[in-house]
């Protein structure tokens, strides 16, 4: 798939601001500095798509992007930034898990994983809870230019075997670094397919 067209729709606090429409919707959320913005940057071809800040926290809405008239990308706001406020924090929970469970316009969201670092609990719990909701999910393994190919098989390998204690089945996963344009592809790719089903489902 090449993307042609990205456009900024809006953004809000509440689910029932969302726009409406009868497009599949792909969310991508994550750890706050995880590399979202710049990650939906790169897949969109826009330096200045998502807003990148040099501090943690910068999403605190949901973000609608309509891709190619075709379908929304949805930028929701980071979790685990332990400088906000608590009540910030319960505010953005409640925001995003809204979303997951009342949104029937999500087809499939993208969590963001630091490449570099160990299974954090903060992660897998929210891995976790999108399983006990049957929600669909896919991993990106985000920044994996900051590390080489050996530690990159090495700490993927890690995650996956980790999980697979409380998974009997795994989700697909990305490998992505927005400073070389990696995983761009695949992620695409894998959203043109689901469109494609997408399409089907409704046409039927």
């Amino acid at each position: 798939m090449k993307i042609f067209n990205s456009e900024f729709i809006v953004s809000n606090s509440s689910i029932k601001e969302c726009p409406k429409h009868s497009f599949p919707e792909y969310a991508f959320i994550g750890r706050s500095n995880v590399g979202k913005s710049s990650l939906i940057n790169m897949i969109c071809g826009k330096k200045k798509l998502a807003k990148i800040s040099s501090s943690p926290g910068k999403t605190k809405l949901i973000n609608h992007f309509l891709i190619n008239k075709k379908w929304y990308l949805v930028d929701l706001p980071g979790y685990g930034y332990s400088k906000t406020s608590k009540l910030s924090r319960i505010k953005f929970k409640n925001l995003t898990t809204n979303y997951f469970l009342n949104r029937k316009e999500l087809t499939s969201t993208f969590l963001l994983l630091d490449i570099r670092l160990k299974p954090q609990l903060i992660d897998v719990n929210f891995i976790n809870w999108m399983g006990e909701n049957l929600l669909p999910f896919n991993i990106v393994f985000t920044k994996c230019d900051k590390i080489s190919k050996k530690e990159i098989k090495s700490n993927v390998s890690n995650y996956l075997n980790f999980l697979k204690k409380n998974w009997s089945k795994l989700p697909s996963y990305f490998i992505s670094s927005s400073r070389e344009l990696k995983g761009k592809d695949e992620i695409l790719e894998y959203i043109d397919k689901t469109n494609s089903q997408f399409s089907k489902i409704i046409n039927f």
